[in-house]
């Protein structure tokens, strides 16, 4: 016997994401959702702990740093990855319609995505970006511009006081501002109240072990409290931090050679109304230096529970732990295993200067940190500005084609043989397209749900679904859906 049909460990928006696709598909399964955490979405789906920034690959210059053959930006992975982030779109706005998930102003503003460069090589990969994405039908509102004055009344902040540099920007107005943490707590909320599901904060899950076809797994309340197992048909460990653990607590020959490499982060946030109120948007530069792309620098608006404040960041730095809360400095040690020892060796002699850099951010002063912040904001002050934690992000290290030691600096799902549990490693786009990753992981681990009656309710949720959104015969089609979601949503 079994007590659950599925169990989710970790209380971010992944967990919380596939546990309500699941039950809206098939209301029936028994839902289980573990949270060590004394509350839900308290480590990197927590508001202060990411940039909020709904990543559809509008101003992210990371995700097309290279040049096709024929010398204009590549600008490929863009596309892919808004395509991905409009089944998240499509899924928040039913989440709203249907009740799931409250008023949309809770989790989801609208906020211009803009990208930022300055001299002149940024401004001529800036306009190659440009024609290559305003060719797509996803970016036919995109705006270019080179003229100072025009970047100055999109972004104020970015021009007073930096001279007559060459500089240029690109803009689109429908881009957001998210809070992955107040969405996943409102989906968690939702879920837990639905029959036969529950969901419980301040449960460490401390084991899980494969019996025949279940999954016997060992939880423990509080921080000492009483430990007691249940037993589950399926296991999703969508733990962050603590996944790693898990995956290889599991036993799973598909673990083997998993690494992880922890990355903290720190923002500076101002919420001084008069300059607050001077700058609406989103701004993404270029990446200094040997910064890992997740920490490419930007400045922005950020809207959590109503209050506004700006964001710039984030500055990384070296640390063994993988968990803000909660987290010890043996985690990476205590990690390390024969079959991902030499990966991990790898990656530190093969990336000296990512770690030298990770190193050097740690020793920043707050000197230094302005020095980055005024290639942005020229006329920014010093006291207008705190350093706040901008949580630990854990990537996943991995051998790909007998070549151990790849810092993977995306999003990674590992399951095993019989897709009877799933692990969740790495970062950056992770949370804007959870709705697309938990789509793949039921159609690998689910099947069943993809057909029949369970299908016509997914297409209800994400009438985008299954469609290439990408190609130009669905470009109506997209148009048209794109328009309604952002409606539902508040988004102009």
């Amino acid at each position: 016997m079994y007590d659950f049909d599925v169990l989710l460990i970790g209380g971010g928006i992944m967990s919380a994401t596939l546990g309500a696709l699941l039950k809206r598909l098939d209301p029936s399964l028994r839902i289980q959702l573990y949270e060590v955490a004394e509350d839900f979405a308290q480590e990197a789906s927590f508001g202060w702990h990411n940039a909020g920034t709904g990543h559809a690959g509008i101003c992210e210059l990371s995700y097309t740093p290279d040049r096709g053959a024929d010398g204009e930006v590549d600008v490929a992975k863009a596309i892919s990855i808004f395509a991905d982030f409009e089944n998240s779109l499509q899924f928040w706005a039913a989440a709203v319609r249907d009740g799931m998930a409250g008023a949309a102003t809770d989790f989801v503003n609208p906020v211009p995505h803009l990208s930022f460069v300055h001299g002149g090589q940024g401004v001529d990969f800036l306009a190659s970006r440009f024609r290559g994405l305003r060719g797509h039908h996803f970016f036919e509102s995109m705006e270019f511009t080179d003229d100072p004055a025009t970047v100055e009344a999109w972004a104020p902040l970015l021009m007073g006081g930096r001279g007559d540099e060459a500089v240029a920007a690109t803009k689109m107005a429908a881009g957001t501002d998210v809070n992955f943490g107040a969405l996943a707590q409102a989906l968690i909320g939702w879920l837990a109240e639905q029959e036969g599901c529950g969901a419980e904060a301040g449960h460490r899950v401390e084991d899980l072990v494969r019996e025949g076809a279940l999954w016997k797994v060992k939880v423990r309340r509080g921080g000492g409290g009483d430990a007691f197992g249940v037993g589950a048909r399926f296991v999703f460990v969508g733990a962050g931090g603590g996944s790693l653990r898990l995956l290889q607590r599991s036993g799973i020959p598909e673990a083997k050679g998993y690494g992880g490499f922890p990355i903290a982060g720190q923002w500076l946030v101002c919420d001084k109304p008069e300059v607050v109120g001077r700058h609406h948007a989103k701004v993404y530069g270029a990446a200094l230096g040997a910064a890992p792309t997740m920490a490419v620098p930007h400045l922005d608006t950020r809207i959590i529970s109503g209050q506004r404040a700006l964001l710039f960041g984030p500055y990384g730095s070296w640390t063994t732990k993988f968990l803000h809360r909660g987290g010890s400095v043996l985690d990476l040690p205590l990690s390390v295993r024969p079959d991902n020892l030499w990966p991990l060796v790898k990656t530190g002699a093969c990336n000296l200067s990512l770690v030298g850099y990770l190193v050097g951010q740690g020793l920043q002063t707050m000197e230094t940190r302005f020095r980055e912040l005024h290639r942005f904001y020229p006329e920014a002050r010093e006291e207008d500005w705190r350093l706040v934690d901008a949580g630990i992000r854990v990537q996943a290290i991995k051998s790909v084609e007998g070549d151990a030691g790849i810092v993977h600096f995306g999003t990674e799902v590992v399951t095993d043989e019989k897709c009877t549990l799933a692990a969740l490693l790495g970062a950056s786009p992770g949370a804007s397209v959870s709705t697309q990753v938990m789509l793949e992981v039921i159609g690998k681990c689910f099947p069943e749900l993809l057909e029949g009656g369970a299908r016509r309710r997914l297409l209800e949720l994400i009438p985008t679904f299954g469609r290439d959104l990408c190609a130009p015969e669905e470009a109506e089609f997209y148009r048209q859906h794109h328009a309604k979601a952002l409606e539902v949503l508040g988004i102009r």
